[in-house]
This record gives structure tokens, sequence and C-alpha cells, in this order.
């Protein structure tokens, strides 16, 4: 029996605004280059008015989300769980996510008052990407935005990292993955940032348990969350945590292991002005190709194909008709 959803995403809600800043500009400013960096609205608000640029368009984000509009926009079916505020951010949001194709939760439960998250990406010449996240009423995620029914309806449950940071949110992982595993869903999980890998290494290690299908990595994270420097030592380590698994090595491609061997996936040449959102990219291009029949070494050159799209541009979504031409492209 099919199921109506490829993936069920769950991860932080949040409204990007997108910024060009110099190197300097981080370091007057003490901001972490390079790292996701919790902050509380105050601290936001002052970066953002000392930036002296004009923003980029304002985009529905957070790490999950990016991820299942990839999805959609290759021609999947894609559900997203997560906690917005009954504010204009929300509203804008949820509105974002209904022109991409995305039910949430909130199809079917009323929101809170509150403030809707926001991330201000800073984005510097090295192509480089910066995060600052107030999560707003998203840090309350919990047990009660995990949709029972339409995980059951999945073929892949995708956890996003991020959400391990809270004690709610890591519960509302768990519980998603519980409902996945006693219903035949395959689990997939994103480390998502360095940073919160080395602060929530045990935390990651709860949600995991026995083991995931398929985990999503950068170098750094897959180093940081085996505790070995050398990646090919790292990349046996993760065997015993997926049985499945990605490691993007940004303009080194990727290697992929599907089970039984590694797949050495080859970068696209591109110039690139933009890091944000290329692991979410490419784990959306990855799903849709696996959940669609592609296989995993079509996955991994389609999602190659996105990734390199992404980073040449700013922003982390690609337009509807480009996620078309690159399927085609990849056919």
């Amino acid at each position: 029996m099919s199921k109506k959803y490829n993936v069920y995403g769950i991860g932080n809600a949040l409204v990007d605004l997108e910024f060009k800043v110099r190197p300097d500009f981080l370091q007057e400013h003490d901001v972490q280059k390079g790292l996701m960096t919790l902050v509380d609205e105050e601290t936001q608000r002052r970066l953002i008015g000392a930036i002296d640029h004009q923003k980029t368009e304002k985009k529905s984000g957070g790490s999950a989300a990016n991820t299942v509009i990839a999805v959609s926009q290759f021609g999947g079916n894609a559900f997203y769980s997560c906690k917005v505020a009954a504010d204009e951010f929300g509203d804008f949001y949820l509105k974002d996510m209904e022109d991409a194709g995305i039910p949430t939760n909130f199809d079917r439960q009323q929101r809170e008052e509150g403030v809707t998250g926001k991330c201000l990406v800073m984005i510097t010449e090295d192509a480089d990407r910066t995060m600052n996240t107030y999560l707003g009423i998203s840090s309350g995620l919990s047990t009660n935005e995990v949709d029972e029914r339409a995980i059951k309806d999945s073929e892949y449950v995708y956890l996003e990292g991020y959400l391990v940071a809270a004690e709610e949110g890591l519960a509302a992982m768990k519980r998603a993955k519980k409902i996945a595993e006693n219903n035949n869903v395959k689990t997939a999980i994103t480390l998502s940032d360095p940073s919160i890998v080395q602060a929530f290494k045990e935390n990651f290690k709860d949600v995991i348990g026995a083991s995931v299908d398929l985990m999503f990595c950068n170098e750094e994270e897959a180093k940081a969350f085996t505790g070995k420097d050398d990646l090919l030592q790292a990349r046996e380590d993760l065997k015993q945590e997926a049985k499945r698994f990605v490691i993007t090595q940004g303009r080194n491609g990727a290697m992929i292991f599907d089970g039984d061997t590694f797949i050495d996936i080859e970068p696209y040449e591109v110039k690139a002005v933009d890091s944000n959102g290329a692991g979410d990219m490419f784990a959306g291009a990855f799903l849709y190709g696996i959940t669609n029949n592609l296989g995993f070494a079509n996955s991994g050159k389609l999602a190659s194909l996105a990734g390199s799209k992404i980073v040449s541009q700013y922003g982390p979504r690609l337009k509807w008709h480009e996620a078309q031409e690159i399927l085609h492209q990849l056919k």
C-alpha cells in the first residue's frame, strides 16, 4: 500500500532573514563565524539594526522545513510538524508552507499567542553562513506538535538535529521516532551543526537509540559525533549508529554508505556565494530520490547537483522550475 507522504519532517519553524556582512562585522559584534548560535530577541534585534545592508526576501525556514520544501519542489509529498505563534510572522510562515504544497500540524491545531522564531543568517564573502537564531515559540515545540496520523502515512520520518537542544524538542523527536518504528516507517536524522553535536552528543545518542535507518551529516559533524579526527575512522564508527548514512564534503562532494558499500558522489564545480541551506537541500533531494526509485547513487547525484545550485545563489531555496530542470538534467 502506497503512503500519502514521502517524508514527514519535524523541526524548528523559523522565518529566515538573510544579510550579506563583512567578516569584521562578525568580529566587532563577537559573533562566532560559521556556526548556529541561539540568542535572545534583543541580541538579534541589535544585530539586525547594526547591519547596513538591505535584507533579502524573508522565507519560511528552519532546517527540516527547507528539506521538506525541497522534497515537494522535486515532485514528492511531504508533511511538516512545527510550532509558530498566532502573530504576523506565523501567518507568513504557514502561508509560505501552504504555497510550497506542505500540509502542517496547524491544519488541525490552533496556534498559541507568542512570537514566531526568526533566524538571522549572515553571509560573508567566502560563502560561509553564520546564524543567530531566536527560537521564540518554537523553543516550546513538544510532543503536542507530533502528528501520529501523518507519521503512519509516511515512508520516512525526518528529525531535525537542532531539536536536541531543548528538553521538550528532544521528547518530540523520541515520540516521532517511536511512532515511526511501531508502524514500520523508516527514520532519518540530521546532525545539523557541529556546535550542537559537541554540546548535545548524549541527547543525539538518546534519540538514535539502537539505530536510525538514515543519517545526514557533514565531515565536521561526523568527527564531532564519533570523536574521531580521521574521517575514514569516523565513517566506520557511524555504521554502529545508522544503517545507512550520508557525509557531505562541500567542494569534495559526498560519501554515501548504502548499508553494504560506500559510494563516492562527485561534486559539481560552481562558484560558491552562499552555503546557507546546502545541507538541507542535499537531504531533501536525496530523500526525494530514494523514495521515488532513483536508488542511492542517483539520489546522491541529484542531491549533489541540487546542493551545487544552492551554494551558487543567495538563499536556501530553489525556484520551482529550477528543481524540475535539475531532475531533467540528471535524467
